[in-house]
């Protein structure tokens, strides 16, 4: 049965820590994870509520696969009201802490109120309390993980926390653990910040337990395993390359959005590619790229490990930089650097690495940036309001000063921390931020990969690659190859990765996986480990019932079918090169489909019948 059966709910505001029985219907309908704290979420919630309100709530969920010995078990998800989008919130992680979490013997923690104070939440197995933060208040992640460990003595405790700019309602914090994993986007860790909750401490040694059908589970995942170890992706090009195989593969066919979506393509990619991290450098003789890394029970190990050179001049009297950390990842390298028009590996580590340590989102953190680098270019933003600094397109040192500043909450870092939606409205250039819904845009520029602009456009949390991943298909012919300049299909292709992609993000399992696995990879993991019947067509049921919850949360919260669109540079300016040159995205051809295989109406609402069909 997978599950611990297990709900942790702490009430911030009572400085109470409460066991309740997790509701097994719902479990049944929705699986774990992604799925069953949105279902949590959206009958406990008000979706009107403000966010930063004591009224919203914020959850931490496993899936029931979390913690067990499947490949890339190792997931948890925050889920909670984005203060940046106003839309539904789920933010999903690797690292540990989620094993630890499901080894401790919970499913989930639903976190409700405010705390009067600053507080952490500590769980060792069955007991749970929350105790003061003032010793980690005012401190960064890395510093609040540190200061936790230095407190429990245990190199095994399991940390995830905000930092400066989650306090400082930065509304793209996010909530780092295990020091370089995050559930990055949307602004959960703001949430927390608001709710005056700084870190979870888990230690976790019940194990997991309660799995159905053993022998059947333990076949499914060797089975698993051997076909990611076999596909060319997922046993060969992440582990070596990790993300970042992506870079001069998206700028060479003309969708890699660079200086604010203005080109899409950027000069500067192959000096911060993957090849480019594993070049021994000129000054030390050493690569950027120290290593791969996996998270728990993970055999793909995507992660980057690096060093930043310490003669450069972003840390070169900075030893406290000097270490092995997190290295870039390509949606980070992406929006750090092209975007940005920066093409300087050691300052794009460095500035990745303050995200890191402040728990800010590095996607939202490079665009928002890239935009007011187009304002400034326009003349519309000068040194006066930016604090002296000259943030031009390309510059270097700016955006390492302004990383500096936003993780901290400080100076024009504030402005910056409020998002590219908001930044672009106060200084009356709203068509200037690249967002849905308000979240800023991934890696890829639907110009190029023009079913990737229906899948940001109709994504449940706003701008999003990892909601519909079709680029797997239109760019890398995973399951089959689509033509990324076509629109024909697109509407089908966008609405199977949704549900699918919902599905194994509640199942407790990496998404990374489905570049080698469909869901017949993964149904019979799921199914040996839960009890019910678990086919690959019941998952993708799963997977749509989500979807059209999500959908309902936002347009009770207000959003309409307006929001299901994209900004106007992308409709109506053409790409400026490469193979999509002269195209825009034509969402227009693509969204009246789509609302038509959702079984949606034609003004986005969802039909009675489809309420009905999936039991909404």
């Amino acid at each position: 049965m997978a599950w611990t059966r297990n709900v942790l709910r702490v009430n911030l505001t009572a400085g109470t820590c409460t066991a309740e029985p997790l509701n097994m219907e719902w479990a049944q309908d929705y699986l774990g994870q992604r799925g069953l704290a949105s279902k949590y979420l959206a009958e406990e919630v008000d979706p009107k509520v403000d966010a930063l309100s004591p009224e919203n709530k914020i959850i931490y969920a496993t899936g029931p696969l979390t913690g067990t010995m499947a490949s890339t078990a190792g997931r948890y998800s925050v889920i909670t009201k984005s203060p940046l989008t106003g839309a539904i919130a789920c933010s999903n992680s690797g690292g540990f802490i989620g094993a630890e979490l499901k080894n401790a013997g919970w499913d989930m923690v639903i976190v409700e109120g405010k705390s009067a104070a600053p507080v952490y939440l500590h769980i060792e197995n069955d007991k749970a309390e929350l105790k003061s933060a003032d010793f980690i208040w005012g401190k960064t992640a890395w510093e609040a993980d540190e200061a936790l460990h230095k407190q429990y003595q245990d190199p095994q405790l399991r940390v995830a926390t905000i930092g400066q700019a989650g306090e400082g309602g930065c509304l793209f914090s996010a909530v780092v653990n295990d020091m370089h994993r995050a559930a990055g986007r949307s602004g959960v860790g703001t949430v927390m910040g608001a709710k005056n909750l700084k870190a979870l401490a888990v230690r976790g040694t019940k194990g997991v337990g309660n799995i159905d059908n053993p022998a059947a589970f333990m076949q499914a995942v060797s089975a698993g395993k051997q076909v990611l170890a076999d596909n060319a992706v997922t046993g060969q090009g992440l582990p070596t390359y990790g993300t970042q195989v992506l870079m001069n593969v998206i700028n060479e066919v003309g969708a890699m959005p660079t200086h604010n979506f203005q080109h899409t393509q950027f000069e500067g990619a192959k000096d911060i590619s993957a090849e480019a991290m594993l070049e021994k450098r000129p000054t030390d003789g050493k690569a950027n790229l120290v290593r791969n890394a996996g998270c728990f029970a993970c055999t793909i190990a995507c992660g980057r490990i690096s060093k930043i050179d310490q003669n450069h001049f972003s840390v070169q009297n900075s030893p406290k930089y000097w270490d092995a950390t997190g290295g870039l990842e390509y949606e980070a390298a992406w929006a750090l650097g092209s975007d940005t028009g920066v093409n300087d590996l050691e300052a794009l580590t460095y500035v990745n690495m303050l995200c890191n340590e402040q728990a800010i989102d590095p996607i939202s953190f490079g665009a928002t940036v890239a935009a007011a680098m187009e304002l400034f270019q326009m003349g519309v933003l000068t040194t006066e309001q930016t604090g002296g600094i000259e943030l031009t397109f390309g510059n270097a040192e700016a955006l390492c000063q302004i990383a500096e500043l936003t993780g901290k909450a400080e100076g024009f870092g504030q402005e910056i921390g409020l998002g590219s939606k908001r930044l672009c409205e106060k200084y009356g250039h709203p068509e200037l931020s690249m967002t849905v819904k308000g979240q800023e845009f991934p890696a890829y520029d639907p110009r190029g990969i023009q079913g990737m602009g229906l899948a940001y456009a109709t994504s449940n949390r706003g701008a999003c690659h990892l909601r519909g991943y079709t680029v797997s298909s239109e760019i890398l012919g995973v399951p089959e190859k689509t033509d990324p300049l076509s629109t024909e299909g697109k509407a089908g292709l966008v609405k199977a990765f949704q549900d699918a992609t919902a599905a194994v993000d509640s199942s407790g399992l990496c998404v990374f996986t489905t570049f080698a696995w469909t869901l017949d990879d993964i149904a019979p993991q799921v199914d040996g480990a839960c009890e019910g019947d678990w086919s690959p067509e019941r998952m993708l049921e799963v997977g749509e019932r989500i979807w059209n919850l999500e959908r309902q949360f936002n347009l009770d919260a207000g959003l309409t079918a307006a929001d299901d669109t994209l900004p106007p540079r992308l409709l109506t300016e053409g790409a400026p090169s490469g193979p999509a040159e002269g195209k825009v995205n034509e969402l227009g051809q693509m969204l009246p489909e789509y609302y038509q295989v959702r079984g949606w109406s034609e003004d986005g609402q969802l039909t009675a019948e489809t309420q009905q069909r999936l039991g909404l």
